[in-house]
């Protein structure tokens, strides 16, 4: 079953990149060349689009077969700020809207269950009220939606931090979680973006879609975490608010960052600029690749030591 999905979302997703690339390509929506822009050839703003549909056709297919690989309903929020994503790489909207649309996206995830009721013990807090539960749970997603947004600055970043977030989530369980066959259709799905994205000519980015999308799905994920049903293994036996920490060390410590910088500045948060952290490691390793190693192999290297510290 694993080998059969690996490589249907695989294959799907390269038809879809190159499909939608070509429709992006026809219809002028062409990924705008700016003081921010890390290219100067034709770009377009698709691989998020084709990620998400990869998924959404998957599932799609394996519904109407009635094969439950996960709870299907979450395509409904992560669909909804997939959209979203899409319509701002296209006519751009303002922030203000975006952010709006975050929000309801957040709510319909937490009315789906995916709340966070228990900070196990982190700062002496145990379970919460409700209302404090939904308010803590809606600043949480809407966090990490946008801080996998800020990311998506240079040519794998987003795709590197997501993917190892997703393979620490699966290592790092010590039960099965229903979750297992979505990561494995995002990662097959990711794979050949990488190609796309890195490549001179004709490039594809995640773009807002993506991002969102992803960004969506890691927040689910985290959520997920903090629930009861997720167990990590004895090995690493650590406050699960420190391991998603831990995990997201990047996407964490860059939108705290900026978010302040902005602020300090008297510039709103969500308008764009290239004063983050990859920015100006990429101004001294030149490459894109280099920088994504480096934030990488930095992110591993804090795990690893926080598993000493903590064992």
């Amino acid at each position: 079953m694993n080998y059969a999905i690996i490589i249907s979302s695989f294959s799907l997703s390269v038809i879809l990149l190159i499909i939608f690339q070509n429709i992006f390509i026809k219809k002028n929506k062409i990924a705008i060349i700016n003081s921010r822009s890390s290219h100067k050839s034709i770009a377009t703003n698709s691989g998020g689009l084709a990620i998400f549909s990869t998924i959404f056709i998957i599932s799609s297919f394996l519904y109407l077969q009635n094969i439950e690989i996960y709870d299907y309903k979450i395509l409904v929020p992560l669909g909804l700020i997939t959209l979203i994503g899409l319509y701002d790489d296209i006519y751009d909207i303002d922030y203000k809207l975006k952010l709006m649309f975050q929000i309801i996206t957040a709510k319909i995830i937490i009315d789906q269950g995916f709340i966070i009721s228990n900070l196990h013990g982190f700062l002496g807090i145990l379970e919460l009220s409700n209302i404090l539960s939904q308010i803590l749970s809606i600043f949480i997603i809407v966090a990490i939606i946008n801080s996998i947004n800020f990311i998506d600055g240079i040519d794998g970043l987003a795709l590197a931090v997501i993917s190892f977030f997703i393979l620490c989530f699966e290592f790092f369980s010590s039960s099965f979680f229903f979750f297992n066959d979505l990561s494995i259709i995002i990662i097959s799905a990711s794979l050949p973006l990488w190609y796309f994205n890195y490549r001179k000519e004709k490039k594809i980015f995640l773009g807002d879609a993506g991002s969102l999308f992803l960004g969506g799905a890691v927040s689910i994920y985290t959520i997920s975490i903090l629930s009861s049903d997720y167990l990590i293994i004895q090995e690493y036996d650590i406050n699960k608010i420190i391991f998603v920490i831990t995990i997201l060390l990047y996407p964490i410590i860059d939108i705290v960052r900026v978010f302040f910088l902005r602020l300090s500045k008297g510039t709103s948060p969500f308008i764009a600029d290239k004063n983050h952290i990859h920015h100006y490691l990429l101004k001294k390793l030149k490459k894109h690749f280099l920088v994504v190693i480096t934030i990488i192999s930095f992110n591993i290297i804090f795990l690893i030591a926080t598993q000493i510290l903590f064992n």
